[in-house]
């Protein structure tokens, strides 16, 4: 399927590994020139060195989202060779290990300011754009802990449910517009710091030595009708659609994408 993003510019925050690295690749191959985002510039030049190498267009911006000089470097970088019709706000932080008691009021700010204050500084640098052009894409990337939170990472699971009411919020405002505001909630990603954590935590609990092995025992904690923790193109084949104008009607709205979990 042509998704018809030839010619489209977009901004993947948060690109220089993992999820981000995996949508930037996918909306490359489909033809938009990307702006690969992150704060280390070795690595981030790397990937889009690769995106470049595999015949696509890709530039870089370094910046720190956390702080509205770095959210301005960026955008100055992101539209040096063009305006952004697609933003994906990708960028974030998380700790698994967090817990009520032990998470203070300070780590609280410090997260909603990475996963949703910064997603914000983003929209009001690059949303006039798409705006005055009619035509424009904003993704959020989210969790499923958004709708489902657990009693672990408590200020994670707060700052995306802000994310998928931030979308819907957008979407209210942009109406009547050409440009469209989704959120992406993904259940598990396995990205290559995942593997590492899981497999490590698979060989410490005796569940075997390699993925193969090791992978259904972590799926049976946290179960769905798949079988599988997700691969970050399953994610990023999503998103790459939502760019497209084949989605222009899907609009403030929260896709829960996370193989039909369920509890046990």
């Amino acid at each position: 399927m042509d998704l018809q993003l030839v010619g489209r510019r977009a901004l993947v925050t948060g690109s220089s590994s993992g999820l981000g690295e995996a949508i930037a690749r996918r909306l490359a191959a489909e033809g938009a020139a990307v702006v690969v985002h992150g704060r280390d510039r070795t690595r981030t030049a790397a990937v889009a060195r690769s995106i470049r190498e595999d015949g696509g267009i890709a530039g870089i911006a370094i910046g720190d989202l956390a702080t509205d000089a770095g959210a301005g470097e960026v955008q100055a970088a992101a539209v040096e060779d063009g305006p952004i019709d697609i933003l994906v706000n990708n960028a974030g932080i998380y700790d698994p290990a967090a817990r009520w008691g032990e998470t203070p009021p300070e780590a609280w700010a410090e997260m909603y300011n990475v996963n949703v204050i910064a997603s914000v500084r983003m929209v009001q640098r690059l949303l006039p754009g798409m705006r005055e052009r009619g035509w424009g894409r904003v993704i959020q990337i989210s969790s499923v802990t958004g709708h489902r939170p657990t009693a672990s990472q408590p200020h994670y699971a707060a700052t995306n449910a802000a994310r998928n009411n931030l979308a819907t919020s957008l979407a209210r405002e942009l109406k009547h517009s050409g440009v469209t505001s989704n959120a992406v909630a993904a259940g598990g990603i396995l990205t290559p710091a995942a593997l590492d954590f899981v497999v490590g935590a698979g060989k410490a609990r005796g569940w075997g030595e390699t993925w193969a092995e090791i992978e259904p025992k972590a799926v049976a904690l946290a179960p769905n009708d798949v079988g599988h923790i997700a691969r970050p193109d399953e994610y990023a084949n999503l998103v790459a659609f939502l760019a497209g104008p084949a989605a222009g009607y899907i609009n403030g709205t929260t896709l829960h994408i996370d193989g039909g979990s369920y509890d046990v």
